[in-house]
């Protein structure tokens, strides 16, 4: 039995989730396999090497591959899961992205977003926004699997793995990448993030997002937003945490004027403590907050910004 790795990685540097996505994969038992994909990425490749459990790093350094394009790494990815049990990503846009393609052309059921692996051929995947834990038993021959990364710690340092370049080269030749547009901030990214202050609905509007920001500056924290926030157009929409939006667990999670829809607490309810300030002392994000403060936020924030 043996698993193969889609890693994601950004200039030169493997990215967090690809740890989280080792773990699993480290608890499937057997070898464990990790594909670098993309152009010019050799650094990536012997970082992914020092991977603790990783027995082999499978360079593609093509031009074909720059920027994970779905169809072109999908080709890649069926061609080389003969003699693999299990192909293994993160559950991001990108695993999200080409994953599913992988599966078809495999003619297997893809296991999304597992939180658990009981077996190497059983799993635990969170349905009906998180309210229920689905135990999955698939008899297929290979198991293609994308991982939820925040329910796996992050794989440590260590390895001492070898490095296979491959001369495979597939461009499908019906997509092409056209641009990309990054927002630039001093603060951490909402997936990586330890501290995570969220606003809702409640805010009103965009510009009384600022008051969440001087909180965060004084706190090392990201800002996040509900789907009502962004569905509203207070801030874009890669600030949204939920089912919809960036699933994530931070050792501290503030959600200010965020009634708690269901599609909301999926995003992260898994985060370690789960502060909660809404003047509505019945919306339900209180039933999973650790400390709960029923107030008017447009009182408590400077508050607490004050006092920090």
């Amino acid at each position: 039995m043996a698993t193969l790795v889609i890693a994601e990685h950004e200039n030169g540097a493997l990215k967090g989730a690809t740890l989280n996505t080792v773990t699993a994969a480290q608890q499937l038992g057997g070898d464990i396999d990790l594909l670098v994909a993309g152009s010019d990425c050799g650094a990536a490749a012997e970082a992914a090497a020092q991977v603790a459990g990783v027995n082999k790093v499978l360079l593609a350094d093509a031009d074909c591959y720059n920027h994970q394009l779905a169809e072109n790494l999908a080709q890649l990815v069926t061609e080389l899961s003969s003699g693999y049990s299990h192909i293994l990503a993160p559950a991001t846009t990108t695993g999200k992205n080409f994953m599913p393609r992988v599966a078809a052309a495999l003619d297997v059921a893809q296991i999304s977003d597992i939180v658990s692996v009981e077996g190497a051929d059983t799993f635990k995947r969170p349905i009906y926004a998180g309210n229920a834990i689905a135990t999955v038993q698939s008899s297929d021959a290979v198991k293609v699997i994308t991982v939820r990364t925040t329910a796996f710690d992050a794989a440590g340092e260590g390895g001492s793995a070898s490095v296979e370049a491959l001369s495979a080269a597939h461009d499908a030749g019906v997509s092409s990448f056209v641009k990309e547009e990054l927002a630039v901030s001093d603060r951490p990214e909402l997936t990586s993030a330890k501290v995570i202050i969220s606003g809702g609905r409640g805010m009103a509007n965009g510009e009384n997002f600022e008051m969440l920001e001087k909180v965060a500056d004084k706190l090392g924290a990201a800002v996040g937003a509900s789907r009502a926030a962004v569905d509203a157009g207070y801030v874009p929409n890669d600030m949204q945490v939920g089912q919809t939006g960036k699933i994530v667990a931070p050792e501290l999670y503030i959600a200010v004027g965020i009634s708690g829809a269901i599609q909301h607490l999926a995003g992260m309810k898994d985060s370690k403590y789960i502060v909660a300030i809404n003047k509505d002392e019945e919306a339900p994000i209180f039933q999973v907050a650790d400390y709960g403060l029923v107030a008017d936020l447009f009182d408590a924030v400077p508050e607490l910004e004050q006092k920090l």
